[in-house]
C-alpha cells in the first residue's frame, strides 16, 4: 500500500501544467482530486516518476450556461456540481449522479474530470455523460479538440488523451425539461455498483456492463422504434460483457440491467 517514489509538482494554471505534460511527457501523471490515481499508485498499478499536482488550477472550476450548452470545468468538484443552480434546472441528471458518488469525502475532492479520464466502467459519472451526449474539450500543444463521450472511453482505463493533453471542460445540450432518471445496485451504500443505469431522454447509459462504459445501444434502438419501457428494457443487455465475479456473476448483471433500466425508464 506504499507507492513508488515519485516527484511532486503542483501547478496553478493550464498552460504551466500542459507545459510540464509537453516536457515530461508519459512519465507524468495528473493528479486532480487523486480518488482514482492514488489507489492505483499505492497498488503499483501506476507508478509515474512525476506527478503535476493541477488541484489549484482553479480556472478549470466552473459551470456555466452558454447559449443552448451547458458547460463544465473538468476540475469541478461532485459536491460543487450536486449544488450548482445551472447544472440542476439545465443538465439535472449529472446533478443527481454527482450526489452518489461514494461518500462526503470523496464529493469534497473527487472531481468530474478525474472520474472520466480514469475511464472506469463501474464509475457512475461515465454512464451519465454518454447518456447525455457530452462532448469532452482536451486541450494540448496542437490546440483544442473535441472528443464526443461515445469516442472518449477506448478500453479499460484508456482514453484518446494523449500524454500532454489536458481534459479541460464537458460541454452537453441543454436538458432543460427532458426526462431523466438514475438507478444503481450497491452491496454497500458507498461500493462500486454492480450495474447502473442513467437515462437522458432517450439515450441509456451503463454502468459496470463491460471493459468500457457504453450505452445500451438495443434499448435506445427500440425506444426509437416506439417500444414500452418494458420491452426496450428487454434488450439492455445485449452486447455487453459484464465481468464475472463471485458475488455478482455476469448472468445476475444481466438482469439487473434489464430491472434497473426498466426501473429508470419507468420513473
Amino acid at each position: 500500500m506504499i507507492p513508488a517514489e515519485f516527484r511532486y509538482e503542483r501547478v496553478s494554471t493550464v498552460d504551466e501544467a500542459l507545459a510540464r505534460l509537453a516536457s515530461l511527457g508519459d512519465e507524468a501523471k495528473v493528479l486532480a482530486g487523486g480518488h482514482s490515481l492514488l489507489p492505483l499508485m499505492k497498488l503499483r498499478l501506476a507508478a509515474p516518476e512525476y506527478l503535476i499536482d493541477i488541484g489549484p488550477v482553479d480556472e478549470l472550476r466552473y459551470v456555466r450556461l452558454e447559449g443552448d450548452e451547458v458547460v463544465i470545468g473538468a476540475l469541478s468538484r461532485y459536491s460543487d456540481l450536486v449544488r450548482d443552480p445551472v447544472l440542476r434546472q439545465h443538465a439535472p441528471l449529472l446533478a443527481h449522479v454527482s450526489g452518489e458518488v461514494g461518500d462526503r469525502q470523496v464529493r469534497h475532492r473527487g472531481t468530474i474530470g478525474g472520474s472520466l479520464v480514469h475511464a472506469d466502467s463501474a464509475a457512475d459519472l461515465p454512464a451519465a455523460v454518454l447518456a447525455s451526449d457530452a462532448v469532452l474539450v482536451a486541450r494540448g500543444p496542437a490546440g483544442e479538440r473535441r472528443i464526443p463521450a461515445a469516442e472518449f472511453f477506448l478500453g479499460p482505463f484508456t482514453t484518446p488523451l494523449e500524454p500532454d493533453e489536458l481534459l479541460t471542460e464537458i460541454r452537453l445540450s441543454a436538458q432543460t425539461g427532458q426526462d431523466w432518471a438514475f438507478q444503481k445496485f450497491t452491496r454497500r451504500a458507498i461500493d462500486w455498483a454492480m450495474v447502473g443505469v442513467a437515462v437522458a431522454g432517450g439515450r441509456v447509459g451503463l454502468v459496470n456492463m463491460g471493459g468500457v462504459p457504453l450505452r445500451a445501444s438495443a434499448t435506445e434502438a427500440a425506444l426509437a422504434a416506439g417500444a414500452s419501457a418494458a420491452d426496450a428494457a428487454e434488450l439492455a443487455a445485449e452486447g455487453t460483457s459484464p465481468p464475472d465475479e463471485p458475488h455478482a456473476t455476469a448472468e445476475y448483471r444481466r438482469h439487473l440491467a434489464r430491472v434497473l433500466t426498466r426501473r429508470a425508464l419507468t420513473r
